[in-house]
């Protein structure tokens, strides 16, 4: 619930400012970033999307549910590792203890037993890490297939997917239908709001972008805005939202 409030907020303070389309400080490889998303756009739109659909419409809900949980656990770990990595020693034991509560007494994952138990439940990747440290995010960048991202967390990402226990798996075909159940699923879960970017008179590109330069830097920095206030995707306050609703 918590994310779905954070996801809503974000896009409510882009949609009332506004998505400007021309240069962008974050930005400077915008063109090579627009082809890019115009693949990543036909590609979904003809292959993943469509599979996403079927998938919600056949798979029942439970089922789905369930698969979502076990892939959802498995995360666990790299946000566990990363917690040591960032010092935040008094998360690890919160991480193993949920990891191993839905491991064990949640079937594999497949039921969310931590949640029921009160074990909070976060995500922390190795991009995070870097951005905690003070590496700067460098320039915003598509990456094909993959969708959003900038140059830190790019760089970062070989150790995400070393840290998942998917990309361990022996069997290479085993391995691509899981990687491929993981996407499908990954996707489905968007199908309920893709609605109102396809409808919005905003440009799609500059939606997508600025709404996840700014969900990630809430991220990084664990809900605390910059305290010099020159980041303008900073996570903005109630308050804020409300004046600037007032505004317009």
């Amino acid at each position: 619930m918590k994310n779905w409030a954070l996801n809503c907020l974000l896009v409510v303070s882009i949609l009332v400012s506004g998505c400007a389309t021309g240069p962008n400080s974050h930005d400077p490889l915008e063109p090579m970033n627009r082809k890019i998303y115009r693949f990543n756009e036909t590609l979904d739109q003809t292959i993943v999307r469509p599979i996403g659909k079927a998938y919600t419409h056949f798979v029942p809900s439970l089922v789905r549910t369930g698969v979502r949980n076990v892939f959802t656990n498995l995360g666990v770990i790299n946000t566990t590792f990363n917690d040591l990595l960032q010092l935040k020693i008094r998360n690890v034991p919160v991480g193993i203890a949920r990891f191993t509560s839905n491991l064990i007494l949640g079937v594999g994952g497949m039921f969310d037993v931590a949640s029921e138990m009160g074990i909070p439940y976060y995500q922390e990747d190795f991009g995070q890490t870097l951005g905690y440290w003070g590496f700067d995010s460098g320039p915003y960048i598509v990456l094909p297939i993959l969708g959003p991202s900038s140059l830190r967390d790019g760089v970062a990402k070989p150790l995400d997917v070393y840290l998942d226990p998917v990309s361990h798996i022996s069997d290479d075909s085993t391995k691509w239908n899981v990687t491929g159940l993981r996407i499908v699923d990954a996707r489905s879960k968007y199908l309920a709001s893709e609605d109102m970017l396809s409808k919005s008179a905003l440009d799609q590109y500059s939606f997508v972008r600025d709404t996840w330069l700014q969900r990630r830097e809430y991220q990084v920095r664990d809900g605390a805005p910059k305290r010099n206030g020159s980041s303008k995707y900073r996570s903005k306050s109630f308050r804020e939202l409300e004046l600037e609703l007032e505004i317009d």
